[in-house]
């Protein structure tokens, strides 16, 4: 519990903290204005917060002092005091009438010098979003508030889509808004943005800074897993992974998570030391089962880490990994008849993949085997054809196994 405060110190503390909003808007220092603006990290009882608990009348104390700021520094005191409360609903209401007159100042400036400021208004409105729709969820109340989030961020990517100075920051804002439409399950937004940030001719993505290129490249390599664009999530996330802060072991693991199993589906296996020291050992069996062609250890690391991979949205990728490992067992069949008999090392009878695949605890017919031999022949991912009579595979005596190159399967 805090400790008493008079009236007169907790108008000092008010007083102290609108002068400094106020000599940072006039005097242009974004750094001081944005480190005003950052409440959601705040802990419940702050000099400040204690203060506007003890003067109820600070919105008058406020829009009386500086009548210039009346519709921007009466509702963030009581976004602050709210969330000192606890009641992160109201925080967010009020924050966001705060943000819509900083949004409508920040227009009329003709510098990006409250660049920074305009930055954390938009991360505090995501983070306020989330805590009031928890505590809305909690109460068995419609959580709308991370939506209505999106919504001003869109304004606020407005203001930042034109020509000038300002538009370098805009795509901070995209990755706020990425945020707030993976959580909503509602990425489908997502293409709006990024038609914008990669058509529009206001943006040289070059331009931007390199921390804001790196969250960008992992949601959008992401979006590109999700709709099975393998190159094109390749690119982006090897993207995200080379310029990120080698130090952030946290963003590289993130990062990691998607463009491992991108990776394996062209083919690329990882070391296992990259997998411990990013603690993503649910891959270890996955990548395993590949170098061996061991459907059983690709089934049982997917059923093991199914809840896991779900979640993560990978868990389609990797299941489509079969048809590797069916290709790897080949080989590996290929191998052991080549040294027993050289001249017939190129035909594999359909029956012996029948016993190897019951010997790994799957049961499957003839026909079923020559159906998947007959997809990897079609996806080109061994050569050779069937003698059907015979029940045989016959494979290519030139490049039975072509080099994925890179490329999905």
């Amino acid at each position: 519990m805090a400790a008493y405060l008079s009236m007169g110190e907790a108008h000092r503390r008010i007083a102290d903290y609108l002068s400094r909003l106020d000599d940072a808007i006039s005097q242009s220092d974004g750094a001081d204005l944005a480190s005003l603006l950052a409440i959601s990290s705040a802990p419940a009882s702050t000099p400040l917060s204690d203060a506007l608990a003890a003067f109820p009348d600070f919105p008058h104390l406020a829009s009386d002092r500086y009548p210039h700021l009346s519709d921007f520094l009466p509702p963030l005191l009581r976004a602050i005091h709210s969330h000192s409360l606890r009641r992160f609903g109201d925080a967010y209401s009020s924050f966001e009438k705060a943000a819509s007159a900083f949004l409508q100042e920040f227009r009329n400036w003709e510098t990006p010098w409250a660049m920074e400021a305009m930055h954390t208004v938009a991360l505090e409105i995501r983070l306020l979003a989330e805590k009031a729709d928890r505590e809305l969820a909690m109460s068995g109340k419609n959580p709308d508030k991370l939506q209505a989030a999106g919504s001003f961020l869109m304004k606020v990517f407005g203001a930042l889509a034109v020509k000038g100075p300002k538009r370098v920051g805009a795509l901070y804002v995209t990755c706020q808004l990425f945020k707030i439409y993976f959580r909503l399950g509602t990425v489908n937004l997502c293409r709006s943005v990024i038609r914008s940030i990669e058509t529009a001719r206001n943006f040289d993505f070059e331009d931007f800074p390199v921390k804001d290129k790196v969250t960008y490249m992992y949601y959008t390599g992401r979006l590109e897993v999700f709709n099975e664009n393998f190159l094109v999530a390749d690119q982006k996330l090897t993207y995200a992974l080379m310029y990120c802060n080698p130090q952030s072991e946290l963003n590289m693991r993130k990062i990691l998570k998607f463009l491992i199993p991108v990776k394996l589906s062209i083919g690329v296996l990882p070391r296992r030391t990259l997998l411990e020291k990013y603690n993503l050992l649910e891959y270890a069996d996955i990548v395993t089962s590949l170098r061996r062609g061991d459907l059983r250890l690709l089934k049982q690391a997917l059923d093991k880490h199914e809840d896991q991979l779900l979640k993560c949205g990978v868990y389609l990728v990797l299941e489509k990994l079969e048809l590797q490992v069916y290709r790897r067992l080949v080989k590996k069949i290929h191998i052991i008849q080549r040294q027993k008999e050289p001249a017939k090392a190129h035909q594999i009878k359909l029956e012996v993949l029948v016993k190897t695949l019951k010997w790994l605890g799957i049961t499957m017919d003839v026909d079923e085997v020559e159906c998947i031999m007959a997809c990897l022949i079609y996806k080109n991912l061994i050569k050779g054809y069937f003698a059907h009579k015979s029940k045989v595979l016959v494979l290519s005596k030139q490049d039975p196994f072509p080099k994925l190159n890179g490329k999905p399967v």
